[in-house]
């Protein structure tokens, strides 16, 4: 009887032992292991591996952990009788020794603890981890639906749900937004963010300086793709700052060079490209702005890197983004109304005739964009049935048109 209990207690210890290196182990990430990598690059290469493929080797420390804990349980079970005396001992030596105490040091010298541990858990898990692959396919084999490779004990799935426990205790529901945001940008593609091309600004390449300088200042936008022989030929970006900067240098450019002359080459995508990986493209790239294209080989649209952390962050609004009655009455018998205000609504204000069905549009931009043949930027007018309507205010990163002047159309005299 002594003797097994002297094997349970050194079960007890090895598996207080396994909970303690798996505590730190999860609480390490890929960026303190790159840190600690450059303070002790001997005693820290392990860790640094351990981080790039955490699953594996948190099994095997699970593995062990459960099987030292069982094995402690059964010896115990076996020596002291009678049995719920057995099982008390168990339950508290369990909660205590395996739980609370070891995931608490853990926690607390997490770093200290995991370059310790990283070399031997290294070399474990080269002797143990086909054993541990080997029952995980058994219990994907045996479980209904579809199983995790790695096993489901460090997978994302688990870590969503630790969030969501977490919201109510630890963290605000806005930050847990935050992070299941990010989750979710690895499922999202780049044409479900992206600013459609009907909303695209263009400039052909044979315009002049002065020309997309003009263009830049009235839609807001600092860089604007330019159009080739058509709106699926992009042969560039042209950037508001190389404009001023040429023309401010050399002030003849401004008439006498093309916007072909100071383009950058243009960044294409397809716009299937999952949003976590173009992200780190561009990153990488350094570029800003990328064009999307279809599977056909036509520009679907383009994308932002502020697009894409609008995915994760929210909407990104700034100072000009206030928010307006969607119809404001005018002292000369004129409106102000939204973009989005819709065209049968102002008709009957206005005591005029609009059919969307027949306009093929339903808001007042769609009407402005539909009678241009281009998307609107403030300035652009269109008259209809003795109204102009005016785009008066872009807004928002996207600068798109936010506001339309309606005043009547004032008759010119005639000689």
């Amino acid at each position: 009887m002594t003797q097994q209990l002297l094997f349970a207690g050194a079960c007890v210890v090895l598996a207080f032992t396994f909970v303690l290196i798996e505590t730190a182990m999860q609480r390490v990430s890929r960026v303190i292991a790159e840190d600690l990598m450059r303070e002790k690059p001997r005693r820290a290469r392990a860790l640094s591996e351990i981080a790039n493929d955490r699953a594996r080797y948190i099994n095997v420390l699970l593995f062990l952990h459960l099987s030292t804990s069982t094995l402690a349980v059964v010896l115990v079970a076996t020596a002291v009788k009678p049995a719920w005396v057995a099982a008390l001992v168990m339950v508290a030596v369990g909660f205590i020794a395996l739980g609370v105490a070891p995931r608490t040091l853990g926690r607390q010298h997490a770093d200290a603890i995991a370059v310790a541990t990283a070399g031997f858990v290294y070399r474990l898990s080269i002797v143990l981890a086909p054993l541990t692959r080997l029952l995980i396919w058994l219990g994907n084999a045996v479980t209904p639906g579809r199983g995790y490779r790695e096993g489901p004990f460090a997978s994302a799935a688990e870590l969503r749900d630790l969030v969501d426990q977490a919201s109510a205790q630890v963290i605000d529901e806005d930050e847990r937004e935050m992070i299941q945001s990010v989750f979710e940008l690895g499922d999202t593609v780049a044409r479900e963010v992206m600013v459609p091309r009907t909303e695209m600004v263009f400039i052909e390449a044979t315009k002049t300086l002065r020309q997309a300088l003009s263009l830049g200042l009235r839609s807001g936008f600092s860089r604007i793709p330019v159009m080739g022989e058509d709106a699926d030929d992009i042969v560039g970006i042209v950037y508001l700052k190389d404009i001023a900067r040429r023309v401010f240098e050399h002030r003849e450019a401004e008439h006498a060079e093309r916007v072909d002359s100071i383009m950058r080459p243009v960044f294409l995508v397809p716009d299937s490209k999952r949003c976590d990986d173009l992200l780190r493209e561009m990153q990488a790239a350094r570029k800003h702005l990328a064009v999307l294209v279809d599977e056909y080989g036509g520009v679907a649209g383009l994308i932002t890197i502020e697009d894409i952390l609008e995915e994760i962050v929210g909407q990104i609004s700034d100072e000009y983004d206030l928010e307006a009655p969607e119809v404001e009455r005018l002292a000369d018998g004129g409106l102000r109304v939204s973009a989005r205000f819709h065209i049968e609504d102002l008709a009957e204000e206005l005591d005029i005739e609009l059919d969307a069905d027949e306009e093929g549009v339903d808001t007042v931009a769609g009407l402005l964009a539909s009678r241009l043949g281009v998307v609107p930027i403030p300035g652009a007018h269109i008259d209809v049935h003795g109204w102009r309507l005016t785009a008066e205010t872009a807004a928002g990163r996207r600068n798109q048109v936010t506001r339309v002047l309606v005043q009547p159309v004032v008759q010119e005299p005639t000689q």
